[in-house]
């Protein structure tokens, strides 16, 4: 048989990159369905528990993602230290993720347990709020197991075993689904009441601890993670203590690596609260867009999480052309199947809104913003990937600022003022929800090009050094 021909550069660049991103898709898919199946159980259950679970979800990913951001410097660490060979400084940094995944916990559980400045903020009506509440206590349970596994996943995605992360989260999923269903719809035959979207935050809290206790019995168990001394892996010992050089080192790129996060996240989080000021339906259909928007920002998310680890370790390997090619291969491939996924969506809205809803008045308040996801969604697989390689080269802190200014002043700021009609210019065609998602856009476009042109600089300035 003739020899298959060898791939171009492109090809094998692609390859190298699929072969962690794909694991890493399934996963986020797994994780996403997590807010995708409460969504749809909810949009069934009544729109005053579709609601409280916008507004419930905008206040624990505000909280979470920004926690979890801090997190995430424990894989570009691991990364370079994985690349260089040196397996028991990565494992080292793996026991202090542990105690800063902890301590963050504690923080963020008491913005869950007490929600008050996101009730303010959102002026829900008052049917709404106790079912707020009851759902982020459920949350609130949940957040601890949610961190310690944001360090879980950082360490394999690092080190090159992202299938070790995706097995589990689709364990968790398993578990999620049929909890969800009995505890949100309830069973009159079992004598157990239907919670509605309190029911949904109970439910992920149960999955979240099955899958950290599931991730701890696999690094105990497996020998692959032996060298490397992580915790409770077989004959390692416990857990080492604080180690503050490290914790300090953790947090000098994962504090501006979180706010970053936590920038764009209330960007787009906040745009609920406020929206939820408008009333009930403009709200259930902007978290029908929303969730829309996180379905397809899974994909270059995962892109971006294969690339950056990808960079990092080429970065500690000292083989730095690999790295910038590598960097910039990614956003190639990003932008390209954003292209795809996010006209798709376009062309085919109508029939995506009916499968979340068939509320005429729901689906026709989600409709013209759905219009905006393949702008929207091209932006955003720009500046992630860009954010993300820049991130392997342990730069974080001009992209905060790139972040703030674009996406809360260009974003949430300005999306406001349009909104709500502050200047009295705002077209009739942009009030309400529509003039947040076009300003939104308007803001993830500075990010992109911003972030694109300082990744340009910094590669050039190492190119010359």
């Amino acid at each position: 048989m003739a020899a298959a021909a060898p791939l171009s550069p492109f090809g094998r660049d692609l390859r190298r990159i699929a072969e962690l991103a794909w694991p890493v898709f399934v996963g986020q898919m797994a994780v996403l369905a997590f807010s995708t199946v409460d969504t749809v159980l909810v949009a069934r259950h009544s729109a005053t528990d579709l609601a409280a679970l916008a507004v419930g979800s905008a206040a624990y990913i505000t909280v979470f993602i920004g926690l979890m951001g801090a997190v995430m410097a424990l894989g570009p660490i691991v990364g370079q230290l994985f690349g260089a060979g040196k397996l028991a400084e990565a494992g080292h940094q793996v026991h202090q993720a542990v105690w800063l995944a902890l301590a963050l916990a504690l923080l963020g559980g008491l913005l869950l347990v007490f929600p008050t400045p996101f009730l303010a903020l959102s002026r829900v009506d008052a049917s709404v709020e106790p079912r707020i509440r009851g759902y982020l206590l459920g949350l609130a349970v949940a957040l601890p197991a949610a961190l310690l596994f944001a360090a879980y996943r950082g360490f394999n995605i690092a080190v090159s075993r992202p299938k070790a992360v995706m097995v589990l989260q689709l364990a968790g999923l398993a578990a999620k689904v049929p909890l969800s269903i009995a505890l949100a719809w309830g069973l009159p035959a079992l004598g157990l009441p239907a919670l509605g979207v309190v029911g949904c935050g109970i439910a992920t809290a149960i999955a979240m601890w099955v899958q950290v206790f599931a991730a701890a019995a696999l690094l105990r168990t497996h020998s692959f993670y032996t060298p490397f001394g992580v915790p409770m892996a077989t004959g390692t010992g416990g857990l080492h203590p604080p180690d503050f050089k490290a914790l300090r080192a953790q947090l000098r790129l994962g504090i501006p690596m979180g706010l970053a996060i936590l920038v764009e996240v209330t960007g787009f989080s906040f745009m609920a609260i406020f929206i939820a000021r408008l009333g009930t339906t403009p709200v259930a259909g902007h978290q029908i867009a929303a969730n829309l928007a996180a379905l397809l920002f899974m994909m270059p998310l995962s892109l971006s999480h294969a690339t950056s680890t990808l960079v990092a370790q080429r970065i500690g390997a000292r083989d730095l052309s690999d790295a910038r090619r590598l960097g910039w291969r990614g956003l190639q491939i990003a932008l390209a199947i954003a292209l795809v996924m996010g006209g798709s969506v376009f062309l085919a809205r109508d029939g995506v809104v009916s499968l979340y809803t068939n509320d005429s008045l729901v689906a026709a308040a989600a409709l013209p913003l759905v219009a905006w996801l393949l702008w929207f969604h091209l932006a955003d697989a720009a500046q992630i990937m860009s954010a993300f390689v820049l991130r392997a080269h342990r730069i974080a802190t001009v992209p905060l600022i790139i972040y703030a200014t674009a996406i809360w002043g260009v974003g949430l700021g300005g999306g406001y003022a349009i909104a709500f009609d502050v200047g009295g210019f705002t077209p009739a065609a942009l009030l309400g929800a529509r003039g947040f998602w076009f300003a939104s856009t308007g803001g993830l476009v500075l990010a992109a090009v911003a972030l694109t042109l300082f990744l340009l600089w910094v590669l050039k300035r190492e190119r010359a050094a």
